[in-house]
């Protein structure tokens, strides 16, 4: 007789995680090869997630949700997998990267740092360790947030994929992350974007002076239903928007910030020049 491991679900989250889905798993009368089949990994795999040995993804996540019925409904397992990572993202910003994932719209102003959906492996990667060294997250959780910017990259590949819309700060052009081979290999991921149909990338140059609208990172997404969410977040919290009388203005400033900034073209042209000059 295989040996089953008991579960407590009281140890953490993610151990609450795991029982649950080894509950409606076996409610259905679903091996867990069966299940991870429908998945799309081992069984071995589940096996680690319900008995707490490996952590969930946002990824695998949805999946369970499209597996059990549960997706946008208040008992998904994404929900669940938001509220067990919190620890280390800002509050906020997984409730945003679920509305991320469904957006038709994304406009982003970043300043200081490549938004992380145009991030390439490596930037994400120093970029998240040095919070290791700073003592502000650990090895594990940093090694997560690169995987969630890789998972959402991935969910911007479909067959109808959003338009984004990107205005970076000049800082974030200039300032180095990762050395200088990273910072040339991610000043070309941002002309390979900008070479795609779907994608739209400006940069504010520094001479906008006051005339830049936003002075924190701004981010903007349109839903399939046409409503509007925006995602402000500041060193300490992040926090999702939808009230419509909050959001318009919010968009309107977007507008303007993009009108006043370098076109595309000339925008392309900078970020090229500057890949360039990279040693």
């Amino acid at each position: 007789m295989t040996n089953i491991k008991e579960l407590n679900p009281n140890a953490s989250p993610q151990a609450a995680y795991g029982a649950r889905l080894r509950m409606m798993r076996e409610a259905r009368g679903w091996t867990q090869d069966h299940f991870a089949s429908m998945v799309g990994c081992s069984g071995r795999h589940v096996s680690a997630i319900e008995t707490g040995r490996k952590p969930a993804t946002l990824l695998f996540s949805r999946k369970n949700d499209a597996i059990f019925g549960l997706a946008s409904t208040p008992e998904s397992f994404e929900r669940e997998w938001c509220k067990f990572k919190r620890g280390s993202m800002l509050e906020g910003f997984p409730e945003y990267v679920g509305y991320e994932g469904r957006a038709t719209e994304i406009r982003l102003f970043q300043v200081s740092l490549i938004p992380g959906l145009m991030q390439t492996p490596e930037y994400a990667h120093a970029l998240n360790h040095s919070y290791v060294q700073r003592g502000s997250v650990t090895a594990e959780q940093a090694d997560e947030r690169v995987s969630l910017v890789l998972e959402r990259q991935s969910r911007l590949v479909r067959q109808r994929p959003p338009l984004v819309f990107v205005v970076v700060d000049e800082s974030c052009l200039l300032q180095v992350i990762g050395g200088s081979q990273v910072m040339k290999a991610q000043l070309q991921r941002l002309e390979e974007l900008a070479a795609l149909p779907n994608w739209f990338i400006h940069v504010a140059p520094f001479s906008l002076g006051e005339r830049r609208a936003f002075h924190l990172p701004v981010n903007l997404l349109t839903l399939p239903d046409r409503s509007v969410v925006a995602y402000a977040e500041s060193e300490a919290q992040g926090h999702v928007e939808r009230e419509t009388s909050l959001v318009v203005p919010m968009l309107t400033a977007y507008h303007q910030l993009q009108g006043e900034s370098l076109s595309q073209a000339a925008s392309v042209a900078l970020i090229s020049r500057l890949r360039n000059r990279t040693p």
